[in-house]
């Protein structure tokens, strides 16, 4: 719209006139340049406005301006009114355009070129979903697929019964399936995005392809069925061994998971996968050892998870897995445990028993694996604990045979909880079997490391295996006999200078207090105690004014093993020595008595075998072999009678001391006739050419053998502190239920006492007390006890 131009007076020119000029002249000023509206509007800009002046471009129309001299409250509008008729559709529009797209649709099904371009295809689509005709096209598209997905799937009835090439027949169809569809959706895109999604009750193009497919797959049962069998086939000659085409497997098994029909191939798949692997196991374990069925079966769980990670789905992983373990493990875990486990335990094949504790955990067989553990443990344990022939091997034994199951325990069974309580409950039982022996021994093996000092090994590796000893040592029920043996050993090494280390000592009884408490070790410590008393005593001795090289250990009775007397006939410079400090002592501690122990004690003496300076020797021996000696100051030769009478000796104890000096290594004595037994009619010399490069020569003494009388002595001393024990149980129970019957008072001290005791010695305990006034039988019920205060 065109206007020409015109004069404007704005407010702020009108009020800047000169003052005075009349208003009439300026009013008529301002109507002369006015220019008239020119209100002409060309054909081409002509549109229909509505009653506000808004053009249907949404365009502001210019409206009439007022005149001047117009009344400006009323002003006139210009109004422009353009009408235009609607444009109507051609009333063969949509078949025009429905048969062009199912030419392009038979097209594509036919797998034949499409005429039209693309670009035409989509806007003939768009232009049917403009004018509200998508439903319309939609049913039209979706019945013109349908009837072809139809004759594609009738087409599989009766394909060739060969799995192989029906398979791939069903997997080409489907691919074309697929492409089709994908080529349509491109065609009908426009389509997909507008009416179907605005559709609720109407699905995508694709999923209506796959609802037909689905439709018209299951109608056709029979290649429903033909492809699961088919598929079955495959996988059973896979596992057979033979290679298949795992990528067609793959492609018909994501078919049937779009088609939501992967669940009727699982559930034939699973009930195949069970009844194979049921007679498979069967077969396998008749055939082949533990080891290798159990390889064979590590090997199948292998194969299965491949075949998952291959085509599977990863739903059926678990189903799968679990009809797996079940035929293979499950159902023969007992018999790989009764067939397998003591071999491969015997041989100690760590690899496989890992093997064995793995694949049962699978199916909670571990209940099989402990019983069959502890089984083992205590069969081979208490083999090795009755072993009488072995019976100083014993403890290297069950020492050698913990440290093999510790290993096995934690690098083939993963250091197990359950498996190391049954390891512990296991060697209770078998260390337990043989009363009172392995305490003995354990005691005895004890002593043998702490004399030798751990010889060939270095001082960590010597304290490993006392900390073994004493794993064993907690297992013990009897370990008031372990004392009873440990401790007249340790006397032994203390008296006699035998031990290799005293940090040892101190450190095993430290070990022993943390084990069973201060009670357990009082004693043992006392005796250490007394050995450092006995240094300050001696130390005195030696600085009072009296002269003497006789050292002298004082005891405690309470503290040491009880000794029988040892009859002796000492040389008088010995008992001179001895009424000596004998006389200092009682007159430091008046009102003690001190008993000489003949049997611990040991010497040195000088001897001199020939007139030069080698000749001269120091002779370290016991106070028996000093006894004897000295006898051949007086004489060259004594026979066994005179030596025997001279000497006072126990006859036992005086052969192996004559044994010692003449049929040893170390020859000072010569008997005469040669043996290594000292006989009744043997006579002695002086041996005066005897030589050693050494100055000082240690002559051991050939200990005699622990008899069974004096073993039986040591534990009948065992049995009589146990009786007090006993004793004093029954006596603190009863005094504080006041009244119990014979049975539940002995069920109060198999939980009280720590040793093992029989319900026989009990009653014979209660009987003692009965007789002692401390208890007494209920007049009316004689099974029940009352303590007497």
């Amino acid at each position: 719209m065109q206007r020409a131009s015109r004069a404007q007076v704005t407010d702020k020119d009108k009020w800047n006139k000169p003052v005075g000029e009349p208003a009439k002249k300026r009013l008529r000023t301002l109507t002369n340049e006015q220019e008239p509206l020119n209100s002409s509007v060309s054909s081409s800009e002509k549109m229909e406005t509505d009653k506000d002046g808004i053009s249907a471009s949404g365009r502001n129309l210019p409206s009439t301006r007022p005149q001047i001299g117009e009344n400006r409250a009323h002003p006139k509008k210009m109004i422009i009114s353009l009408k235009k008729e609607k444009p109507k559709l051609p009333e063969t529009f949509e078949e025009d355009t429905w048969k062009k797209l199912k030419m392009s649709v038979h097209a594509v099904h036919r797998e034949q070129p499409v005429e039209q371009s693309f670009e035409e295809l989509y806007k003939a689509v768009e232009d049917l979903c403009i004018h509200k005709l998508g439903p319309n096209l939609y049913s039209r598209l979706q019945n013109d697929c349908e009837e072809h997905i139809k004759s594609e799937i009738e087409s599989l009835v009766g394909q060739p019964d060969d799995a192989t090439i029906f398979l791939e027949t069903v997997e080409a169809c489907w691919q074309k399936h697929c492409n089709q569809m994908s080529l349509i959706r491109s065609i009908f895109l426009y389509l997909d995005r507008t009416y179907v999604i605005q559709s609720s009750n109407v699905c995508s193009l694709w999923a209506m392809g796959l609802q037909s497919f689905r439709k018209h797959l299951n109608s056709a049962p029979e290649v429903q069925n033909k492809i699961v069998s088919g598929m079955l086939s495959l996988i059973l000659q896979e596992r057979s061994g033979d290679m298949v085409n795992r990528s067609l497997l793959r492609n018909l098994l994501r078919m049937l998971a779009q088609l939501q029909l992967y669940s009727s191939f699982e559930t034939a798949f699973l009930a195949d996968t069970e009844s194979f692997y049921r007679q498979e196991g069967s077969d396998k374990l008749q055939d082949l050892d533990i080891p290798n069925y159990l390889l064979f079966v590590e090997r199948r769980i292998e194969e299965e998870h491949d075949r998952i990670g291959h085509y599977l789905d990863i739903q059926t992983k678990k189903p799968l897995i679990s009809k797996l373990d079940a035929q293979l493990l499950e159902a023969h875990a007992q018999t790989i445990v009764d067939k397998g486990f003591e071999i491969l335990m015997t041989q100690h094949r760590i690899k496989d028993l890992q093997r064995l504790y793995n694949l049962l955990l699978r199916v909670n067989g571990l209940s099989n694996i402990r019983q069959a553990f502890s089984a083992y443990i205590k069969k081979t344990g208490v083999e090795i604990v009755m072993n009488d022939e072995r019976g100083l091997e014993m403890v290297q034994d069950l020492l050698d045979f913990k440290a093999r199951l510790d290993e096995l325990l934690e690098q083939a069974f993963a250091s197990n909880d359950e498996l190391s309580h049954a390891l512990k409950d296991a060697f209770e039982t078998l260390i337990n079997a043989r009363q009172n022996k392995p305490a003995e021994l354990i005691a005895k093996f004890v002593d043998q490391q702490l004399r030798s000092g751990g010889k060939g090994i270095s001082e960590q590796e010597s304290e490993l295996i006392l900390e073994r000893v004493l794993i064993l040592f907690r297992y013990l029920q009897g370990k008031d006999v372990f004392e009873a043996f440990f401790k007249k050993d340790l006397a032994k090494r203390l008296l006699l200078n035998k031990s290799a280390s005293i940090d040892a000592e101190k450190a095993i009884i430290s070990k022993l207090k943390q084990e069973c408490g201060s009670s357990f070790t009082n004693k043992l410590e006392g005796m250490f105690k007394d050995m450092e008393l006995s240094k300050d005593i001696m130390t005195a001795y030696s600085n009072s004014s009296v002269t003497s090289e006789l050292s002298v250990h004082v005891l405690t009775t309470g503290y040491w093993p009880a000794y029988p007397p040892a009859p002796l006939n000492l040389p008088k410079e010995i008992l001179d020595h001895q009424e000596a400090f004998e006389k200092f002592y009682l007159s430091k501690h008046q009102g003690r008595r001190l008993t000489w122990q003949n049997s611990l004690a040991h010497c040195s003496l000088k001897a001199t075998f020939r007139p030069n300076a080698a000749g001269r020797k120091e002779l370290l021996v016991s106070l028996y072999q000093a006894a004897v000696l000295l006898l051949f100051n007086g004489s060259d030769e004594l026979s066994f009678s005179e030596i025997a009478g001279a000497v006072g000796m126990d006859d036992k104890e005086l052969r192996v001391t004559l044994q010692s000096l003449a049929c040893a290594k170390i020859k000072i004595l010569n008997k005469s006739p040669k043996g290594r037994d000292v006989e009744d009619g043997d006579s002695f010399t002086f041996n005066s050419k005897f030589e050693s490069k050494q100055l000082r020569i240690k002559v051991n003494s050939i200990q005699l053998k622990e008899t069974q009388e004096e073993n039986d002595k040591t534990t009948e001393s065992v049995f009589q502190d146990r009786q007090y024990q006993v004793d004093a149980a029954i006596v603190r129970v009863m005094k504080a239920r006041k009244s119990l019957s014979h049975t539940l008072l002995i069920s109060e001290l198999f939980k009280i006492l720590k040793f093992p005791v029989t319900p026989p010695d009990l009653k014979k305990r209660i009987e003692s007390l009965i007789e002692r006034e401390y208890l007494e039988r209920d007049r009316d019920s004689p099974s029940v006890y009352k303590y007497l205060a």
